[in-house]
């Protein structure tokens, strides 16, 4: 069926149990999923005579299941679940009695460019019967001549593909409608040299390859990096294991092609190797210490959510994205980020005894920290990632059929989520146990998210009866952590209280101070006495 995207396709032998309606609607069903019916036969004749017993209400359809993922030893067993997912949800008695993988791997076949080669030195005599200054000449003219041709000088523009013999036989052969063959023609590689003696492995044969190599470099470069960090018997250890993955990568490079290549592969193998190496281990770099097992796990994390994700959402099509998954989830960004763009000012301003409003933060400040916070709940996207990875590769736990695995997703996601949520808190309460010491030691404490604390001295510009504080009295001989005005009221931090002391702005005047070692110099006695 047209526009119907997948990675496998298995032939299943289908059987379907009940009444001509039950398998015109298994035949409908089909049709809708995008599984061609190959053919259709009853129970007990055709390919099944002899195999299965005869039965009038039993009928065998031949079905090409296609369907998302990769090719492992789960890929029938896979198609099995998607045949019994599909008999569920129709309420019909259809069974999957036997699961084929069609195998349709695409081979590699080298390209080649057809040229001409009359500007080729014509044959003669056997160059061994030839005096030396006139073989040279016909080795110089050879030489010219080959040199032109791998410079696309003598190309007729005709490209062809298969092995050395079969582009040459190719790219002489008359086709019906094509020009005609009245030169004569050769070819030459499209990309480098004529290997001829290397055949490549089918593409996604190559293509997995190629996957498990780096992925046994990357691992001799964590367990490298791991080794650096450790002493004594701890450096041989991981550097023995270092050592084995690099083995299992090379042995896998060594067969990297069908047939030949074996040498250029150990090469570009060792190549990336020290490549990984370099950089992990900070070599060429300015400090020379590199990467931490933290860093690289970090690393590893990200790339592996990335592609989780994507191996997610890759099975949706583009109506499903236009339709609700595009305006869901930006519906869901959007929302979070104005919901979120105070969470961590209004987590720590609680926790000070005021509210956001009183630290008057700019709206660039809010949409960082929107943004801190979506990080901090991206840790959640693992466990989709996961999921996505786990359904490509045809886990069990996710197939399809298994009743359990969306109450086991739903249960991972929530304590994944709960668990980003309190480092979200985490984040406010350690940015106010740093203010509560820089407060208790006197020195300047760390901003917050566009929260700038600083100390200050406080003036009162009217009687002390007639000063409007609340959580505390002022003490103007000693500074005070302010967190600025806000809304007409100064909010500061009584350090001895251990709570927020806050007072009308039109009441007083705020003057810097250089931390909260220094006295304050003015006093009650400075402000106006009443009429």
């Amino acid at each position: 069926m047209p526009g119907i995207r997948y990675d496998q396709r298995v032939l299943v032998l289908v059987e379907v149990r009940g009444e001509r309606r039950d398998w015109d609607e298994a035949e409908r069903l089909f049709g809708q999923q995008g599984w061609p019916v190959v053919t259709a036969f009853a129970r007990g004749e055709g390919p099944s005579r002899g195999v299965l017993r005869e039965a009038a209400s039993a009928r065998l359809y031949s079905v090409e299941v296609r369907f998302f993922g990769a090719r492992n030893r789960r890929t029938e067993r896979a198609a099995a679940w998607r045949v019994e997912r599909l008999a569920r949800a129709a309420g019909l008695e259809m069974y999957a009695r036997r699961c084929e993988l069609v195998d349709r791997d695409r081979e590699q076949l080298t390209g080649w460019r057809a040229h001409t080669v009359a500007h080729r030195p014509p044959r003669g005599p056997d160059p061994r019967t030839l005096r030396p200054v006139a073989r040279l000449r016909r080795a110089a003219g050879v030489s010219r001549a080959r040199a032109t041709e791998r410079r696309g000088y003598h190309d007729t523009g005709m490209v062809v593909t298969g092995t050395a013999s079969e582009a040459r036989r190719l790219s002489r052969m008359d086709l019906s409608g094509g020009a005609a063959t009245g030169a004569a023609t050769d070819v030459r590689p499209v990309r480098g040299r004529d290997r001829r003696h290397i055949v490549p492995r089918r593409e996604e044969d190559g293509l997995r390859r190629v996957y498990r190599v780096v992925a046994w470099l990357l691992a001799m470069t964590f367990c490298a990096v791991v080794a650096r960090q450790q002493s004594g018997v701890g450096v041989w250890w991981w550097a023995g294991v270092a050592l084995l993955c690099f083995v299992g990568g090379a042995r896998l490079a060594y067969g990297m092609f069908a047939a030949g290549g074996r040498a250029a592969s150990l090469l570009m193998c060792g190549a990336v190797a020290g490549y990984f190496l370099a950089v992990s281990l900070g070599a060429g770099m300015g400090d020379g210490r590199g990467w931490t097992p933290v860093q690289m796990l970090s690393v590893f994390a990200v790339t592996a959510t990335v592609g989780g994700i994507w191996l997610l959402v890759r099975q949706w099509t583009w109506g499903e994205w236009l339709a609700w998954a595009a305006p869901l989830a930006f519906t869901a960004v959007v929302s979070l980020v104005v919901a979120s763009g105070s969470v961590l000012h209004a987590l720590y301003a609680d926790s000070l005894g005021v509210t956001p409003d009183d630290l008057d933060v700019p709206g660039i400040w809010q949409a960082a920290s929107a943004v801190k916070l979506l990080s901090l709940l991206s840790y959640a996207l693992i466990v989709p990632a996961l999921w996505g990875i786990a359904k490509h590769m045809h886990a069990s736990f996710v197939s399809p059929v298994e009743r359990l695995g969306v109450p086991l997703y739903v249960l991972t996601q929530v304590t994944v989520v709960v668990v980003c949520g309190l480092g979200a808190l985490d984040s406010a309460r350690e940015a106010v146990e740093d203010f509560r010491t820089a407060a208790v030691r006197k020195t300047a404490p760390p901003s917050y998210f566009g929260v700038e604390p600083e100390w200050t001295c406080v003036e009162p510009t009217v009687p002390a009866v007639k000063l409007g504080s609340r959580g505390g009295v002022l003490k103007p001989e000693r500074p005070y952590l302010s967190f600025g005005e806000a809304g007409g009221t100064v909010s500061l931090w009584n350090e001895p209280a251990g709570t927020a002391l806050q007072m009308p702005a039109e009441q007083v005047r705020l003057a810097p101070a250089a931390d909260g070692r220094v006295r304050c110099t003015f006093s009650y006695e400075r402000v106006p006495k009443d009429d």
